[in-house]
């Protein structure tokens, strides 16, 4: 049964169980410092200097104390094999911790360290109105081209109308568990991000206008962009 407060509250919930294989590095990328900070702190900053954040929820491996020992946010150590398991089991705990089915979840990749409270702030003035909810995104503005199995251009595709997913991704808490519930059995096969999860439920989610600098990093090289723009935008 779905619970809806009179108030909905707004709740993040960073999945940090992965490898981030294609990072290198000797530890998870989210651990990795980014100007002598590890890369999820920079993201938990942003969403602590949102005032309608009620908490934030980081889920970590089983096992995995890299996080729980400092202070300041909540640490799961409920993480699954996949990101969408992640999600999903730490939706569950938010619910066994008191969280309302009718608040709101903003689900956000700490790869993505250099969100902001302005960019949090956009997305939840324009999900709240919303009978579904949103994520962040950005119109593709490079040509898209397809390839055959030789590594050979097969076609150009259109690129009007198409977006780049980024994150946050902001949703019912129990409208998303349920979406994800529907493919656990699966292993939550086809499930790129909450958005995809939502959609493949019947709903259309709001796409809003997200930023370039909102990057996800995933490639060694990114570390350093990274560092570069955390560093250029201190006062």
């Amino acid at each position: 049964m779905h619970t809806t407060p009179t108030q909905p509250r707004c709740f993040a919930l960073l999945p940090c169980a992965g490898s981030g294989s294609r990072a290198g590095g000797a530890v998870p990328k989210q651990y990795q410092p980014v100007a002598g900070v590890p890369m999820v702190r920079h993201a938990l900053a942003a969403f602590r200097a949102v005032p309608r954040i009620a908490r934030a929820l980081v889920v970590v491996a089983p096992g995995d104390g890299a996080l729980a020992a400092q202070a300041g946010f909540s640490v799961a150590d409920c993480g699954g094999a996949t990101r969408a398991e992640s999600v999903f089991n730490g939706l569950n705990a938010l619910l066994t911790q008191g969280v309302h089915t009718g608040d709101w979840v903003l689900v956000h990749d700490a790869a993505r360290c250099l969100i902001t409270p302005t960019l949090i702030d956009a997305l939840i003035d324009a999900c709240l109105p919303d009978a579904v909810g949103g994520l962040l995104a950005l119109p593709l503005a490079d040509t898209l081209k397809q390839t055959d199995d030789g590594g050979k251009v097969a076609a150009t595709i259109d690129r009007a109308g198409k977006w780049l997913a980024q994150t946050p991704q902001m949703f019912r808490i129990g409208l998303l568990r349920d979406a994800l519930a529907a493919h656990a059995a699966s292993g939550f096969a086809g499930i790129t991000d909450e958005a995809s999860a939502v959609e493949a439920a019947g709903y259309q989610p709001l796409l809003v206008r997200g930023s370039a600098r909102n990057l996800k990093v995933t490639y060694p090289e990114d570390f350093a962009l990274a560092e570069a723009i955390l560093r250029n935008s201190r006062p």
